[in-house]
């Protein structure tokens, strides 16, 4: 496996399958292992295709296993990167850490995904999957 974050709060690795190991670290690691586990999982039931798919967590181990949302871009205009977060709020979901560092490419559909969704929010009147409006 490749290590792509290594950081105070998470430790990422992709493995050669293409799944994205996260294990949370830190201050408030578990707070946000649950908080990234519910947007997933909210994310999943209104449809939401361009961000990551939850395959598996592991309370325990404090991680998620999700799958690849393509790789890191580098440049990327400050509009631009506020409409792909803009993106999320139809699906009730605030993003919170709106920065380049958390935007993808995915090379096979040519779509901008978003990543890291451990500080998110599920908006009010988005919290269970029945509130959600249906498209």
């Amino acid at each position: 496996m490749e290590t792509v974050k290594d950081t105070l709060r998470a430790m990422v690795r992709l493995s050669y399958d293409g799944k994205v190991y996260k294990t949370f670290l830190g201050p408030k690691a578990e707070e946000r292992f649950t908080n990234e586990v519910r947007v997933l999982k909210h994310l999943e039931k209104v449809g939401c295709t361009f961000v990551p798919k939850l395959l598996s967590s592991n309370p325990e181990q404090l991680q998620i296993v999700t799958t690849n949302c393509g790789s890191r871009v580098d440049h990327l205009d400050e509009a631009r990167t506020k409409e792909l977060f803009a993106e999320l709020l139809p699906f009730g979901v605030r993003h919170d850490d709106a920065e380049m560092r958390n935007v993808t490419y995915r090379q096979t559909d040519g779509r901008f995904c978003l990543i890291d969704f451990e500080f998110a929010t599920i908006l009010p009147g988005f919290d269970s999957p029945h509130d959600a409006p249906h498209s």
